[in-house]
């Protein structure tokens, strides 16, 4: 290669250089197509051909080609050290970009704005996430500051004199006035009421309109073209290592929905029907399918547990999908722990070509470059994930994450067990949700039991759902009514005592419910009182093929084993008695005789009561029994708990006699435990001065900042948001747990496997494979594990940790210390 040729990358496995040139114009086209999705392919070009620009310094390429594999290429400034080894590649690319616009219908603002949202995103895109425009607490204009970088560190005037002439002249192209009014057209609807609100109010001396709402969506699409950068850029540099997977890409080929739905409908005509619930089952598939040819929009499910909503809701999925030519089918599901049954229901349905789970938080946030760039990113027709990675890819930072926003877009997006949704990240989720819907072209459906009404909660105009007409797919009112009490299959018995029921009086309660029914199902709030209900039923000697333990210190696999069995004696006519935590809620297709379940919220004590009689096999109603049990205080550690059990409580004796399980129940229970708590849905930030998460991701109307959005002088405001810092203060749950792989079963073999010598592509084979052989645990247990030398790091500078076997209960899963029956007990 000749000296005059610059370089972008060179390939790990055979030293092969690829071109900047080439990673720009690929990058380019690639980050067009999918930002051509919501009419802004010109601005997806731009941000392709110039995120790398900066590599064209001398300084750069001198690195790259003497590099000693001791830093990374891809990382900026304030990654890398040692201090003269720095090399910001960045900047020079968002300077060009912002400066060119600009200049653009200044007198607006417009061209300014532009650029910024651009900018920013060239300048992020190796970092940890957006760059944040304001600092929340002094004030600072953190983005003009890097736009403002000096020539000397950031090499823009070099480069573009150095620059291959080709892409100087594309760049010019597109920077320009048909990119503006593409953007301005994609964004009409947000900037034209802040335009007039502006030009009516300027005569005040300030504009006094909150736009809060308006501002969050200008965030949401600069995360869009991010998502978009962030994406092609990675995928252009994986196929560069490996070629071969250049092949299975499928950027702009639209899925064969019919061929799918030619395979569910199928599936679904062999279905019998052999008991009242399963013509229940087929009407609400049926009104699925019908409802599927509605407008595009945010629609709601509510279906009884049992009701057959995961096969109803594919249905709709698939035929809207179809009607209005959407690229993808989104699942998102509260728990891991159901994520690997649903998926397997579609696979086995559809076929593995058409699903991908995407749900391992088995590799490290801090990735090498190499591991970054063979990162999965979301390239099949249906999807499965949490929605912690759903809240992760638009509020967290760093840069994994954000790849899979730009795939929500023109999609089905189905939220299970909604009712799920961290209240504080409601209007986080409600804006979200909105801009998905009116911008990003997507339909949405929130599947639950227990629907907590998103579109009613208080202060709307800090963000609450805009459902579409006709919202409820089933029907409201007396529609819902009538469903209820046709799938009513349980009556809820509260059994509540004044101090509550110990653990000997539980399970002596729960013995003689199992005298006199075949099977009994005890959910609990916590592992303590599974472990210890477990321990009461040995001593009391019910046999041990009878007696079964759940709880999330079990791998994935070791539950799905105890599944098949309690399943099998079952269907055996054998006795079962489980104690579960609440992990067995949700989506287990699971049915008991008899189920008791600790005090909750009346959400989590309905799902509980789908465990039992669920196919109405049994013609006298299954008896659900509500207990409330001595357990520890955990209004500070588990809130959520409490409050369900107050609310709870107060509906009980508000429906004393009737079936709180029935819409106006859990409706006046929603009303108590989600409503109530307005204060805590913007994501409330402790010690704060300048607001909440919600500010900080729209107006920033508490920072200190001076030329504020309200007091600016030009009709277009700029962004003002704190994109950084709120992605490191965003945790979608309290207390973030880590993952370790543990050797129950083959999970002996995958250990042996990541210890042993592998490159990236076996890794990540292993890796997919561990996830079911894998337990989180929280901080202070992990803090206990490296104690007592439990746990163990794979390779040095992995990531990826391992438990010793001797931690591991064939009852009880993971345990800190060495498993035997006193175990570490932990909520």
């Amino acid at each position: 290669m000749s000296d005059n040729q610059f370089i972008a990358h060179v390939r790990k496995a055979d030293g092969e250089q690829q071109l900047l040139e080439t990673h720009l114009a690929e990058t380019a086209e690639i980050a067009g197509l999918l930002a051509a999705k919501l009419g802004l392919g010109m601005a997806g070009k731009l941000l392709g051909l110039m995120h790398d620009f900066g590599k064209y310094s001398e300084k750069f390429q001198s690195y790259i080609r003497h590099a000693t594999g001791l830093l990374d290429p891809d990382a900026d400034e304030e990654e890398n050290t040692p201090t003269d080894s720095k090399v910001d590649h960045s900047t020079a690319g968002a300077q060009w970009v912002y400066g060119r616009l600009k200049v653009f219908w200044a007198q607006y603002g417009i061209g300014e704005l532009f650029g910024q949202m651009l900018g920013l995103c060239i300048a992020s895109h190796h970092g940890a996430g957006l760059i944040d425009c304001l600092d929340p607490d002094n004030g600072e204009a953190v983005w003009r500051k890097r736009f403002n970088k000096d020539d000397a560190l950031t090499h823009l005037a070099q480069c573009e004199q150095v620059a291959d002439k080709s892409v100087l002249q594309q760049a010019q192209s597109l920077a320009g006035e048909a990119l503006l009014k593409e953007m301005l057209t994609a964004l009409d609807a947000i900037i034209r009421p802040m335009s007039e609100s502006f030009n009516k109010e300027r005569k005040h001396g300030e504009i006094r309109t909150p736009h809060k709402i308006e501002e969050f969506y200008l965030g949401c699409f600069t995360r869009f073209l991010f998502s978009c950068l962030i994406d092609a850029d990675r995928i252009n540099s994986a196929d560069f290592e490996r070629e071969a997977q250049k092949d299975v890409r499928r950027f702009a080929e639209m899925p064969d929905w019919q061929a799918a739905i030619d395979k569910l409908e199928a599936h679904l005509a062999q279905f019998p029907v052999r008991y009242p619930i399963d013509k229940i089952r087929r009407d609400i598939s049926d009104t699925c399918l019908r409802r599927s040819g509605d407008l595009q929009g945010i629609y709601t499910l509510t279906v009884p547990t049992g009701g057959g909503k995961t096969l109803a809701s594919l249905r709709y999925a698939l035929h809207h999908a179809q009607k209005h030519r959407l690229d993808r089918i989104i699942y998102i599901i509260p728990y891991t722990s159901i994520i690997d049954q649903n998926a397997r229901a579609v696979r086995d349905i559809l076929g593995a070509d058409w699903v991908l789970e995407h749900h391992s938080n088995l590799e490290p946030e801090q990735q090498s470059w190499q591991d970054k760039l063979l990162s999965e990113n979301w390239d099949k027709p249906i999807v499965f994930t949490t929605m912690v990675q759903f809240l992760d890819a638009w509020f967290g930072g760093g840069t994994r994450g954000v790849r899979h926003v730009h795939a929500m877009t023109r999609s089905v997006l189905v939220f299970d067990e909604i009712q799920t949704l961290p209240v504080k990240c409601v209007r986080l989720f409600c804006n979200v949700l909105n801009w998905l819907a009116q911008y990003g072209c997507s339909s949405a459906g929130l599947c639950t039991a227990t629907q907590p009404l998103l579109g009613q909660v208080p202060n709307p105009e800090l963000g609450s759902l805009k459902l579409a007409k006709d919202a409820e797919i089933m029907g409201g009112g007396q529609d819902l009514d009538i469903l209820f009490a046709g799938l009513s299959r349980v009556e809820i018995i509260p059994k509540l005592k004044a101090g509550g029921w110990s653990v000997d009086e539980a399970g002596a309660f729960l013995l003689e419910r199992f005298q006199t029914a075949s099977s009994c199902l005890f959910v609990v709030n916590t592992k303590r009182w599974a472990q210890e209900l477990y321990q009461y039923c040995r001593r009391q000697n019910v046999p041990s093929d009878a007696l079964f333990h759940l709880s999330t210190n079990q791998c994935a696999a070791h539950r799905r084993a105890i599944f098949d069995v309690i399943k099998q004696r079952l269907q055996d006519g054998k006795p079962v008695l489980c104690i579960s935590t609440q992990l067995i809620e949700a989506g287990v297709d699971i049915s008991m005789a008899c189920v008791i379940r600790a005090l909750g919220g009346l959400d989590s004590i309905a799902q509980a009561a789908g465990r039992c009689n669920r196919n109405g096999e049994n013609t006298d109603k299954g008896q659900v029994y509500v207990l409330n049990l001595q357990e520890p205080d955990f209004s500070k550690v588990l809130p959520d708990i409490t409050a369900g059990q107050a609310n709870a409580d107060r509906v009980f004796r508000e429906f004393d006699g009737q079936d709180i399980l029935q819409p106006d129940a859990m409706n006046r229970y929603f009303e108590y435990y989600f409503h109530q708590r307005g204060s805590e849905m913007s994501y409330t930030l402790a010690n704060s001065v300048s607001g909440c998460l919600l500010d900080w991701l729209s107006d920033n109307s508490r920072n200190p900042y001076m030329p504020k959005n309200n007091k600016r002088g030009k009709a277009i405001p700029l962004l003002m948001q704190s994109f950084k810092s709120a992605g490191r203060a965003f945790a979608a749950i309290d207390a973030p747990t880590r993952a370790v792989i543990v050797p129950y079963g083959k999970g002996q073999e995958l250990i042996a496997e990541l210890c042993g010598a592998w490159d990236a592509k076996e890794m990540r084979r292993t890796l997919a494979q561990a996830q079911r052989y894998s337990v989180n645990v929280f901080p202070n247990v992990w803090e206990r594990l490296q104690k007592a030398q439990a746990v163990r790091e794979t390779l040095a500078g992995s990531g990826i940790y391992y438990l010793d076997e001797r931690h591991y209960h064939e009852a009880y899963g993971l345990c800190v210390d060495e498993a035997g029956e006193m175990t570490f007990y932990d909520l």
